[in-house]
């Protein structure tokens, strides 16, 4: 393949990348709003979801919010709404966890994301299993290299 042809694939890539996140961010917003919630507080509830319970500390970290007022309001807003909830550690009585709850509200929450899986499960029809191994294997490396790489550099930048 000619450098100029792999040139103009990269940037394609990188362009629909830009697309599918813009996409995504409006996904977000709409089934946040219709959640009642915003969508930091949102994303919030995908973080405790997906990493596990954290200390507000770690969640404001993970969130760019500043420890203390902004932190602080996401999850009383989410305590209220009855997505999550705050316990003592076992380890440490002196410090707070916060973890998303399983029931209630939030399973609502995660319905609204039923007709998304729907439409992916259909999409990823279309594809060969080496063709999945391979979006799996970009997917995976921009979640685990890339995007925490990039992160880290925007931190560093104030």
């Amino acid at each position: 393949m000619a450098s100029s042809e792999r040139a103009e694939l990269i940037a394609e890539l990188s362009h629909q990348a830009r697309v599918s996140t813009v996409w995504t961010v409006l996904l977000h917003n709409a089934i946040a709003s219709r959640s009642g919630i915003n969508v930091t507080d949102m994303q919030c509830i995908n973080l405790l979801q997906l990493r596990g319970p954290m200390t507000p500390g770690q969640l404001a970290d993970a969130m760019f919010l500043t420890t203390g007022g902004a932190i602080t309001a996401v999850i009383d807003r989410l305590e209220r709404a009855g997505m999550v909830r705050r316990r003592r550690d076992d380890q440490d009585r002196r410090r707070v966890i916060v973890e998303a709850l399983q029931d209630g509200p939030i399973t609502e929450l995660g319905r609204r994301f039923l007709p998304v899986a729907e439409m992916y499960e259909k999409a990823m029809a279309d594809y060969t299993d080496e063709e999945l191994r391979v979006l799996i294997r970009y997917l995976t490396r921009n979640n685990t290299e890339i995007s925490p790489g990039v992160i880290e550099r925007v931190k560093g930048l104030d």
